[in-house]
């Protein structure tokens, strides 16, 4: 068996209620809480802002035939995973698909798609 000790990046299979779909290509995900902005005045800078943000997973996946894009866009309550090639699984719960449709490239056969949470409901595992 291969070791994999100092692999970082490459494979990675993802799952929407325990459904696995074609990952095409890019795979991100957000476990971030806020986002924050710096506040500057003319004289110095002042502070900074921090609001909340929303936790995703998205990427870019094959429209294969069994795929139902209008079932897809109608998630709204989905635990979606996602198992990396340097050993992290990413855990969405109660996930809902985000966007304002789901475009096909029939040329490529590929759609994005980005599922959101409330805070705190994407986590490394």
């Amino acid at each position: 068996m291969a070791d994999t000790t100092n692999r970082i990046a490459g494979t990675a299979k993802f799952k929407v209620d325990g459904v696995q779909y074609m990952l095409e290509g890019k795979l991100e995900y957000s476990t971030a809480l806020v986002k924050r902005e710096t506040k500057s005045g003319q004289d110095t800078v002042h502070g900074y802002a921090e609001t909340p943000v929303a936790p995703y997973i998205a990427g870019t996946f094959r429209a294969a035939s069994n795929v139902n894009t209008q079932a897809l866009n109608g998630i709204t309550n989905s635990t979606v995973s996602c198992a990396l090639a340097n050993g992290i699984n990413v855990i969405g719960r109660n996930m809902w698909q985000v966007g304002e449709e789901i475009k096909v490239d029939t040329t490529e056969g590929t759609f994005e798609l980005r599922f959101e949470g409330l805070q705190g409901s994407v986590v490394e595992d």
